[in-house]
């Protein structure tokens, strides 16, 4: 059984297949074998699960779930000068890592591996609020995920109501998750270091939403008030129709500004704007 010792450094991988990392992929490479398995510890319990790593690169963070326990980790890469080495380690664990070519965005990772299973990735920053607003309707799919987004991103994720960083992907995320902070990873971690700090999440979907409503009803309410956070509700919601009745169906005070909602108030309002659209 393959261990730590017998797999070959990632400095050496990288050098011998050419994996200069790539800003235009949003490419940040984990060597820190510590720190890798340090986040797929965070990712516990692995032995059982089904994992899917996004952008896995070179493998860092891979080897570090297969040490870890995955019963099988599916690794999605979109720059096919990593998929030799990623190939290499497949040999290292036979049957235990599959290597999928192709764009994560377009991938539906429910169709990769049966449960259990989770999601664990250093995501790429360029995708990773798209990749999280995709998997929405079907996070419940999934055990846990576990991932590593810009702080600024992270902090958004866990917002609370009447504070700055409350917006749009906090409502979205937190009406059907659990959103959890875990730690921040400096720049220095990474090959090539980026600009800004970064944070690894845990996200663990709701038993049930918070409040029930439809998500293409939802994202549209948030869309409209975030993006004119700094009117009063009554003014921002007009786009959407008659601001008057969405509120009172609602119940929701019409001078209030968007950072002042609760989950359950904005999930309020979609079922307004539900029954005001038939």
């Amino acid at each position: 059984m393959a261990d730590a010792l017998s797999l070959p450094p990632l400095r050496d991988v990288i050098r011998r297949h050419g994996l200069a990392a790539r800003k235009s992929l949003g490419q940040n490479f984990l060597l820190d074998l510590n720190l890798t398995r340090r986040i797929a510890r965070s990712a516990a319990p692995l032995d059982g699960f089904n994992v899917i790593e996004i952008g896995p690169g070179p493998g860092g963070l891979t080897r570090a779930l297969l040490l870890e326990g995955a019963r099988r980790v599916v690794a999605i890469e979109r720059d096919a000068r990593c998929l030799p080495a990623l190939a290499e380690l497949a040999s290292i664990f036979p049957g235990r890592l599959e290597v999928v070519p192709g764009d994560a965005l377009a991938i539906d990772p429910t169709t990769l591996t049966p449960a259990p299973r989770k999601i664990v990735a250093n995501l790429p920053y360029n995708i990773a609020t798209p990749l999280l607003v995709a998997w929405l309707p079907h996070l419940g799919e999934f055990a846990d995920y576990t991932l590593m987004f810009q702080k600024e991103v992270a902090l958004r994720l866990a917002a609370k109501p009447g504070t700055s960083e409350y917006g749009r992907l906090s409502v979205l995320t937190q009406w059907l998750a659990y959103v959890e902070r875990l730690f921040d990873v400096t720049p220095k971690a990474f090959v090539p270091p980026p600009k800004v700090t970064s944070t690894l999440v845990r996200l663990t979907p709701r038993p049930k939403p918070q409040a029930p409503c439809d998500q293409d009803a939802l994202e549209r309410v948030t869309a409209a008030v975030f993006g004119q956070r700094r009117k009063m509700l009554r003014q921002s919601l007009k786009p959407l129709g008659d601001a008057a009745r969405l509120l009172h169906d609602a119940m929701v005070d019409p001078t209030a500004r968007a950072e002042a909602l609760t989950v359950s108030e904005f999930c309020a309002l979609a079922r307004a704007l539900m029954i005001t659209s038939i």
